[in-house]
């Protein structure tokens, strides 16, 4: 292969190949406790008016007609509701949430209101246009859609549907992933010795399919062998295996050859990228899928983020990240930009400058670790495929084509905040 230039898929193609590889797993009910992260498999409908009833957006005094007002009484949140029609010209001292009694037309803050000082008996003040009442129904109604099918379920969305009177949420089931680390001289713990590596992909892929919205189920660390490999795919009790190391064309990478043999079908062979060039996708007999990681950490983590991020998404029913550039600086890229409302997991890439000195190649794009810098990003210096350091550093991979020059903006992938 020549210095100059990397063959395979295009990098963006392989993001969209692999997203429409999958379908969405089935459904489940989790409760909404448990809900975060997860992305809903329906629609979710409201169960109640939002609010339930006329409530008091402020404390002060629920006032009828004209002022100057008599006071009736006082209603407190969450205590006996006021049952008689209040009339013009009286008024009940009331707290924030409390139920607005019939007949009035707003609410006076404390802040804005005069209270007789010789009787306490009467209230004067002036009703703004504002009338601090918050009216039964006037979020949603009853039956009314609160959260689309695909919404990725933040600790807000999960709040608005406990307002809303939902207890169990409808999610798509999490993708099962076997995660098979391959190599003589990988060692799971310790210091390694002479020859030796630690395993890396343990933690970093098992963060990474938790914040993509799987599960690592098992995880394994396989000698170079052949026999051993095509065993471990067959067996694996998972909807995605994804292995590390292997998938290259060396003496010991056997990934290519067991998946011919076995009857797998390359959806991905190698992407046009670096690092992460010899990544595969494959579908394996059963309607399971394989995501072939190169060895080299970096490597392997772009390769992760190319290929088994959108897979995962697709089986959770996530958007894919857009296949092109959005037209201005500073905006978030297509896809479902032209419904911002939906804020689906991995619908939108932010776009910002990059700033810093990258050697591109025609036909290949570089993805780089970047840092923030106000409204820019700068590139982070001395990332390499066999090192974390740069990534462990960045807030983001900026996505680099052939004719991007510094200072120009590029679509960017998050590493920190991956949700």
């Amino acid at each position: 292969m020549s210095a100059n230039h990397v063959s395979g898929t295009p990098w963006r193609e392989a993001v969209a190949i692999a997203h429409a590889a999958a379908a969405p797993l089935p459904a489940e009910i989790v409760a909404l406790r448990d809900a975060t992260g997860r992305v809903t498999a329906v629609p979710v409908t409201a169960r109640m008016d939002l609010p339930g009833f006329d409530t008091a957006a402020m404390d002060g005094y629920a006032v009828a007609g004209p002022g100057p007002w008599n006071i009736d009484g006082r209603v407190m949140a969450g205590g006996e509701a006021w049952t008689t029609h209040l009339v013009r010209g009286h008024c009940v001292e009331i707290m924030t949430g409390a139920a607005v009694p019939a007949g009035a037309d707003a609410v006076i803050p404390y802040e804005q209101s005069t209270v007789d000082e010789a009787a306490h008996l009467t209230v004067s003040g002036q009703v703004s246009t504002r009338t601090h009442i918050r009216r039964a129904g006037e979020d949603s109604r009853l039956g009314d859609p609160l959260v689309p099918a695909g919404r990725l379920l933040t600790p807000a969305v999960c709040g608005l549907l406990a307002q809303g009177g939902a207890d169990t949420v409808p999610v798509h089931r999490r993708p099962r992933v076997r995660l098979l680390v391959t190599g003589d001289e990988v060692i799971a713990a310790g210091v390694p010795g002479t020859g030796e590596v630690r395993d890396v992909f343990g933690p970093m892929i098992t963060a990474l399919v938790a914040a993509w919205g799987g599960s690592v189920t098992d995880h394994r660390i396989l000698r170079d062998d052949p026999a051993l490999l095509a065993e471990s795919l067959l067996a694996a009790d998972a909807e995605v295996i994804a292995v590390s190391g292997s998938s290259s064309a060396g003496r010991a990478d056997h990934l290519r050859p067991v998946l011919d043999k076995i009857g797998a079908r390359l959806l991905v062979d190698q992407v046009a990228c670096r690092p992460g060039h010899p990544q595969v996708l494959a579908s394996l007999p059963g309607g399971r899928w394989l995501v072939g990681l190169p060895g080299n950490p970096f490597a392997g983590l772009v390769a992760a983020m190319t290929l088994l991020r959108p897979l995962l998404g697709a089986m959770t029913g996530s958007p894919i990240e857009p296949a092109g550039p959005p037209t201005r600086p500073g905006t978030i890229s297509q896809a479902d930009a032209s419904d911002p409302a939906e804020g689906r997991r991995g619908s939108t890439l932010l776009r910002l400058p990059v700033i810093g000195d990258v050697p591109l190649i025609p036909g290949v794009t570089r993805l780089v670790p970047v840092v923030a810098d106000g409204d820019r990003v700068i590139v982070v210096p001395g990332a390499r495929p066999a090192s974390l350091a740069g990534a462990a550093a960045a807030d983001a991979l900026a996505i680099l084509e052939y004719g991007w020059t510094t200072g120009t903006p590029a679509d960017l992938l998050p590493l920190t905040g991956l949700l």
